[in-house]
């Protein structure tokens, strides 16, 4: 499976790789370098699931928390997103000194789980956000359900 497989538009100037034996379709990285010098970038994943959306979005945020430094959950929601099921949850770490916040949203369609995680140091999230959303608006996993 590749990101092509399910569909998502990314700024063209990103730089893009994927590691499909390891469930990363695509990962990227804006090209320019913000003032925090921390490049904002996103990965898109999929891995095997076998619970509900909601038991297997609380255990990775459990997950998360005992992986991740400073590691706080600010927001949570569930919704429908063109006709498929999709949590959100926006959660802050620390890594070596920056202070970074994640927009994660999170698929299950049958067996498969397909995660977007955008990051961003805390000062260039709101420069950041309304894309990180648009991008999330394009992920299309409608070919897992045919």
């Amino acid at each position: 499976m590749s990101a092509a497989d399910l569909g998502i538009a990314l700024p063209p100037s990103w730089r893009q790789r994927a590691d499909p034996d390891h469930g990363v379709l695509v990962t990227a990285r804006a090209s320019s370098l913000p003032a925090s010098g921390v490049r904002p970038e996103l990965t898109l994943a999929c891995v095997p699931v076998d619970r509900p959306l909601e038991e297997w979005r609380a255990e990775a945020m459990r997950d998360l928390e005992a992986r991740l430094e400073d590691f706080d959950l600010e927001d949570d929601d569930e919704f429908d997103l063109f006709g498929h099921a999709v949590a959100y949850r926006r959660f802050a770490h620390r890594l070596g000194t920056a202070d970074l916040l994640c927009d994660q949203w999170a698929w299950r369609v049958g067996s498969v789980g397909v995660t977007l995680t955008c990051s961003v140091a805390r000062e260039d999230y709101w420069d950041y956000c309304d894309v990180f959303e648009a991008i999330a608006e394009t992920v299309d996993v409608s070919p897992l359900a045919a």
